[in-house]
């Protein structure tokens, strides 16, 4: 299992003989911390996102597709009422929705 250091430490162990050394003669002590490099995004990452924004817009697609589907089917049943019954009532008021039909 690797260890890894806690977050926040800012340099490894020194060894009591290396310090003791580096007081006894005045040498610096010079720690070598590597740069950890950044983790990389695997290929699946990126194939998760694009499978959702595909699939996001197949179905933003397929909901104006029905609402266009509802209107149409809306328009020809309006339509066909409306020629069938020539005029409408509501409250009084009458209204003529079609043309009369040529004779």
């Amino acid at each position: 299992m690797p260890h890894h250091e806690p977050p926040g430490i800012l340099a490894p162990h020194i060894p009591a003989d290396v310090y003791r050394r580096a007081q006894a003669t005045g040498q610096p002590i010079i720690l070598v911390h590597p740069v950890p490099t950044p983790a990389r995004r695997t290929a699946r990452a990126y194939l998760i996102g694009a499978a959702v924004v595909a699939a996001a817009g197949v179905g933003g697609m397929g909901l104006v597709v029905a609402f266009l589907a509802l209107l149409d089917i809306a328009a020809h049943t309006a339509t066909a009422v409306y020629g069938a019954v020539g005029t409408v009532g509501v409250g009084g008021i009458t209204v003529k929705l079609t043309r009369p039909k040529a004779k």
